[in-house]
């Protein structure tokens, strides 16, 4: 007579339980005991069920050795085509992070059954194999299996890790299809995948329709609010959490707390830190840095190192997220007692904290406390990590060590695009195009995936009209690859055509951008004030100001900039009047552009009040602006009293000073005093004088008849001439009626520039001033065999 199946199956059951409770037992005895004892519960039986509970201790126990033992021992006792223990092996390989052999025991088994896939796939995922995983589901599906809950979840999760919506969305199709999409464990992962695929709205349809909402569904809707930004909804989530009588835990809380540090609502984010203590998890590390993370991004420094005083259990994420606190504040001093303290806690420092160290010292140009650090990272053997590796890049770039920086970039094993963009970064900022655009071109051959940010930062190397053709071969790739969408790159996209000289491409950029921020704007609205485009400025600015938009410092300084450009005396004082309601009159950017647009207004008395009005005493740029201004109004006593003045408050001159004063002085013919203070930039500051300097005094020299004198400055100093230079002696020496200087500086231009219109003109005229007139002819006529013409001037008036 034949037993029921209830009664069998009671019977393995429990049969089940005693052999893990006795392979657990046995599994804890000393670790002398011998590779044959080890997996003695199989000896003496031949249970699928032993097996099992062998294999759980195997797997408990993160034991490889054992399992694979184990594995032995079952084909001795015949399980090679047992499903249940091939399922078994598949789940401990996995856990045990081997998975090639998992997959070698997946493809032997004769026979597969809806676990056998699953936990295949799961492995997958858990190893971080996503694609592998999708692969393998499809393959299921083929095969004529219909997932369950585990398998979606774990698919979902590929998806997840992948940023791969489509798919995650034909997952969600198959849920809806089979009756899952309301399971709370199916429902979850949905919420997870489309919270981590930007797809917000997507994961609050799937959270409306799930009935019976667990806490998991809860949690992972209020974290997809939190990570796509919204935290006003994440923190209504919670708030709804609590209506429904639903006990919030950790992972709550730290979600809850994202969404305070979003939206700055400290008021909330006290009352969580209230509830936080009264329900007990203050002991729990992963909240408590969650709650200092948010009072250190809110201003509240005080309270988030009391916090952290209070935090038991202190990890290096603890540590790591004071440190940045107080790197973002650039308090070195501070930094480095807090990075001792860590030490003497017992604790080692890991890549993060390394990098936010590497990172603030390149900001605070510390070389020094950067080496020091730089050989402690090589004791602790992070030294190949890619987050260190891209925050030294970054650190050498910063001092201007590049070609340290280059080193640390070849030397690593492996590069990340992080490392590439920090690299090229550090090639544009130290002025290196050449180099910048070589490595440009390298990524592309060693197929790098590129980023925005690449492409943003390779467009700030193509700077001249001469690197318009290389500048239209990257627009194309950004189109080809589908980052026009992309503000950051269309807006470095806009600026590079602003300075290849077409206007019209950058303009065309423009309209065609999906997305225009605040920066876009600005950038389109220099373009146009940059080359004269006027009306077409201050048009865009009343464009923004009709829609509300709040204007930034840039753009306003841009068009003040532009009515400079062409004296518009009205439209200057309109957009100042905004500037003065709007509260941006102390900002030195737009100070320095009103100083100088009232000025070229002939308003000097106006760039005198926004001066006064800026309430900056701390800024060379607002000061250099105020002594162009009295420069290029005659103004001399005033703009060496207003130098003088900041010797006083303790501003240091900029070259762009020495080239205001220097100017200021050549309009009042005071050569002496202009060479007193071009001296001056050696002797009593300790700067080598930059070519504006040298261009300010040998205009200076020649306009004043002191031609040879400029010449031997010309010859002397440590930079090759230039054009404009050489046409500084050519006008003095038309000024003077110096032929024979005035040839000698022309023939230096033409060599230059062949080309160069306003050096053929003034040849002419010299020649014709000294009577010359078959030689000034033969200069016209030359002119016109190489077709060289002299666009007339305009003048215009504001009325």
């Amino acid at each position: 007579m034949k037993k029921s199946k209830a009664f069998t199956s009671f019977r393995l059951t429990s049969y089940s339980l005693f052999l893990t409770r006795s392979s657990l037992n046995y599994a804890s005895t000393p670790s002398n005991s011998t590779n044959h004892h080890q997996i003695s519960p199989l000896s003496s039986t031949n249970d699928p069920l032993a097996f099992a509970a062998a294999l759980s201790v195997s797997s408990t126990k993160n034991s490889p050795i054992l399992g694979t033992q184990i594995h032995g021992k079952s084909f001795k006792l015949g399980f090679s085509n047992d499903i249940f223990s091939q399922n078994n092996l598949l789940g401990m390989y996995s856990k045990c992070g081997h998975l090639w052999d998992a997959l070698k025991v997946f493809e032997e088994m004769p026979e597969r059954n809806l676990v056998s896939w699953t936990s295949m796939i799961s492995a997958f995922v858990h190893n971080g194999e996503y694609w592998m995983s999708l692969k393998l589901y499809l393959e299921m599906l083929r095969a004529g299996f219909c997932p369950n809950e585990f398998g979606l979840a774990a698919v979902l999760t590929a998806c997840a890790a992948m940023n791969n919506a489509e798919f995650g969305r034909s997952i969600h199709s198959v849920a809806l299809k089979i009756g899952l999409d309301c399971n709370p464990f199916v429902g979850s992962s949905l919420l997870h995948t489309y919270a981590k695929c930007r797809c917000i709205g997507f994961a609050e349809f799937v959270f409306e329709f799930i009935e019976h909402k667990d806490l998991a569904c809860w949690n992972a809707m209020v974290e997809g609010y939190a990570i796509n930004g919204y935290g006003c909804d994440a923190i209504r989530t919670v708030s709804l959490m609590h209506c429904n009588r639903l006990i919030a835990d950790q992972f709550t809380y730290i979600s809850a707390l994202k969404g305070c540090t979003i939206t700055g609502n400290l008021n909330y984010a006290q009352q969580i830190h209230g509830t936080i203590v009264s329900s007990g998890l203050e002991f729990n590390t992963s909240v408590m840095n969650a709650l200092t993370d948010t009072y250190c991004r809110n201003g509240m420094k005080d309270t988030a190192f009391k916090v952290f005083r209070r935090t038991k259990g202190k990890d290096i994420v603890s540590w790591n997220t004071v440190i940045s606190s107080l790197a973002q504040e650039e308090d070195l001093r501070e930094v480095v007692a807090l990075f001792c303290k860590l030490l003497l806690s017992g604790l080692r420092p890991n890549e993060v904290t390394l990098s936010i160290i590497f990172r603030l010292c390149g900001s605070m140009e510390d070389l020094s406390l950067g080496l020091q650090f730089f050989c402690f990272t090589y004791r602790l053997g992070l030294f190949n990590d890619m987050l260190v590796v891209s925050s030294l890049v970054s650190m050498f770039s910063k001092y201007g060590l590049v070609e340290n920086a280059y080193h640390m970039f070849w030397s690593a094993p492996a590069r990340i695009i992080v490392t590439w963009n920090e690299m090229l970064t550090g090639y544009v900022s130290n002025d290196h195009f050449k180099e910048a655009l070589q490595l440009f071109r390298r990524a592309i051959r060693s197929d790098v995936e590129l980023d925005e940010y690449t492409y943003s930062t390779i467009f700030s190397a193509c700077q001249g009209p001469e690197d318009l053709k290389l500048g239209e071969e990257i627009h194309a790739r950004i189109i080809k690859l589908g980052f026009c969408s992309s503000c950051a790159v269309s807006s470095a996209m806009s600026h590079a055509y602003s300075r290849f000289g077409s206007v019209e491409s950058s303009f065309k950029i423009f309209q065609d951008s999906e997305v225009l921020d605040m920066v876009s704007w600005g950038t389109i609205i220099s373009a146009f004030s940059k080359h004269g485009f006027t009306n077409e400025t201050i048009s865009l600015i009343n464009c923004l100001r009709g829609r509300d938009e709040n204007l930034d410092e840039f753009i306003l300084s841009s068009a003040l900039n532009a009515c400079a450009n062409v004296a518009a005396f009205n439209h200057c004082r309109c957009i100042h009047a905004h500037v003065q309601k709007t509260g941006y009159e102390s900002h030195v950017v737009v100070a320095s552009a009103a100083v100088d647009a009232y000025s070229k207004c002939g308003d000097i008395s106006s760039s005198k009040l926004a001066f006064d009005s800026s309430s900056r005493e701390d800024d060379a740029v607002l000061f250099n602006a105020m002594i162009t201004a009295y420069a290029h109004h005659g103004l001399i006593a005033e703009a060496v009293e207003l130098f003088e003045k900041m010797e006083h408050v303790n501003v240091s001159p900029s070259h762009t000073t020495f080239v205001a004063v220097i100017s200021a002085c050549n309009h009042l013919g005071l050569v002496e005093e202009g060479q007193l203070f071009f001296n001056s930039i050696s002797t009593d500051y300790g700067m080598s004088p930059s070519k504006d300097n040298f261009a300010c005094l040998v205009d200076l020299l020649a306009r004043n008849g002191l031609l040879e004198k400029a010449r031997h400055v010309i010859e002397c100093m440590p930079f090759e001439p230039w054009p404009a230079i050489w046409r500084s002696l050519l006008n003095g020496s038309r000024i003077h009626g110096d032929k024979v200087m005035a040839t000698l500086a022309a023939e230096r231009i033409f060599q230059l520039m062949p080309g160069d219109v306003d050096a053929h003109v003034l040849l002419s005229n010299v020649c014709a001033e000294d009577g010359r007139w078959e030689d000034a002819n033969k200069v016209k006529m030359k002119m016109e065999e190489e077709g060289l013409n002299k666009i007339p001037g305009l003048s215009k008036i504001e009325i």
